[in-house]
């Protein structure tokens, strides 16, 4: 798997003065599309596009540099469509214009090429299964929320603040299938993954029962889920799981992620401080 993200990191250079189209370099990863941007975005910590972006300005920045081109040459040959959208472009990247960059010599920022190495570490070994599960519905109380990587959500924590004790009783009692009990559930999320990006958030339950009143159904479809296990300081532990599933579990299995909600089961301690964790992830097995 590696070798193969390896192969696709070496079209993006040979392309970054033509199109990228992601969809190629899934195929050059032996991967789906959907697949490849999350594994990316765990990986490198950045979202593909962004990588792509970083990437073109950095090499451009040295053409600014060196003076042979036209600025304008330059920003077509690197697929902008003028010259200002290429100053916008550059100057969020280096935090100066393309011409003042050329008339003093300013430093200008570099994005390092990602190359993917697999290191042995002595991890502990994870905990997980697989489920096959027929499609089934999530009812609950609905929000667009961003995503945030690191720390406390704090939309997500006002929002469940916000329904209140009566409601979390009554989606528990709707309860009636696996996984039990009140879930987090995240869908529809920014194919870039990006931090700040705005994704559907539910807190509700898996259930055969139509939602009442005032509540939101989220089909969905059946097929095949990994579930990993964790416990740990909260939320800090369940990002954690999120991130070592595509760093060590994919490369490591023969499966890829497909597209569906994301499912969290946690059972929190006393004081709120420690968390129990069952993470749901729709996935299909890699082609052979």
């Amino acid at each position: 798997m590696l070798e193969r993200l390896n192969q696709a990191m070496e079209h993006i250079e040979r392309r970054l003065g033509g199109s990228i189209d992601v969809g190629e370099l899934a195929r050059v990863a032996a991967t789906s599309e959907y697949h490849l941007r999350r594994m990316f975005s765990a990986l490198a910590g950045m979202p593909l596009s962004e990588y792509i972006r970083r990437r073109r300005l950095t090499v451009a920045g040295a053409e600014v540099l060196a003076g042979e081109r036209t600025l304008l040459d330059i920003a077509v040959r690197y697929g902008y469509g003028s010259g200002e959208a290429f100053a916008r472009a550059f100057r969020a990247v280096h935090g100066v214009g393309p011409g003042e960059a050329r008339r003093t010599g300013a430093a200008l920022s570099s994005q390092p090429r990602v190359a993917f190495r697999l290191i042995v570490d002595g991890s502990s070994s994870m905990r997980y299964r697989v489920v096959r599960k027929r499609e089934f519905s999530i009812v609950g109380a609905k929000s667009r929320v961003p995503l945030v990587h690191s720390g406390p959500n704090q939309a997500i924590i006002d929002f469940v603040r916000g329904i209140g004790g009566r409601g979390r009783e009554l989606l528990e009692k709707l309860s009636d299938q696996e996984p039990h009990g009140i879930l987090s559930v995240c869908d529809d999320l920014d194919p870039s993954r990006a931090e700040g990006t705005d994704l559907d958030f539910y807190l509700g339950v898996v259930t055969s029962v139509s939602a009442p009143e005032g509540m939101a159904t989220l089909p969905v479809p059946g097929g095949t889920w990994a579930v990993f296990t964790t416990s740990g300081q909260a939320p800090q532990a369940m990002q954690a799981l999120w991130r070592t599933v595509f760093t060590e579990w994919f490369p490591s299995n023969p499966y890829r992620s497909r597209p569906g909600p994301e499912i969290l089961r946690t059972r929190t301690s006393a004081d709120g401080g420690e968390a129990d964790a069952e993470l749901w992830l729709p996935v299909e097995r890699e082609a052979d």
